[in-house]
């Protein structure tokens, strides 16, 4: 919704009409971020309920917040050089690898139980609680 506002007001204030595409470079740099931020969020969205459902939840939630915080920090970066939003954008792909990675540990697991019995559960948990203050560090 932010991203949404933020996109609409830079178009009434650069075009002074409803909103249109054509503008300044700063309509452009939102625009552009809006954009950035929306292509993501099915890749996101898919890999947190994988990661939530399949492996542990409170880690992934904790990296979900994480996500949403570092996607405010690169949309607010963007809008004033792109070099700001550049560390924003690479703690965000590195939380996405952690859900990635929590998703298929999840899988894993699984395939672990159905086929051998053996049910590591217990432990994925424990070492994906352990890592997820990890992504704490820029």
């Amino acid at each position: 919704a932010f991203f949404a506002n933020k996109l609409e007001h830079e178009s009434k204030h650069c075009n002074g009409k409803g909103f249109q595409r054509q503008g300044s470079s700063c309509f452009d740099r939102v625009y552009t971020a809006n954009q950035n931020c929306g292509h993501a969020y099915p890749t996101f969205l898919a890999v947190l309920w994988c990661a939530g459902l399949l492996c542990s939840q409170a880690p992934a939630a904790f990296a979900g917040l994480m996500y949403l915080f570092v996607r405010q920090k690169y949309f607010v970066g963007y809008l004033g050089e792109r070099t700001q939003s550049t560390p924003g954008y690479l703690f965000g792909k590195r939380i996405i690898l952690f859900l990635f990675l929590m998703s298929m540990a999840g899988i894993l697991n699984y395939y672990l139980i159905f086929f051998f019995g053996s049910d590591f559960e217990i432990h994925i948990k424990t070492i994906t609680s352990a890592i997820s203050p990890l992504l704490l560090i820029p």
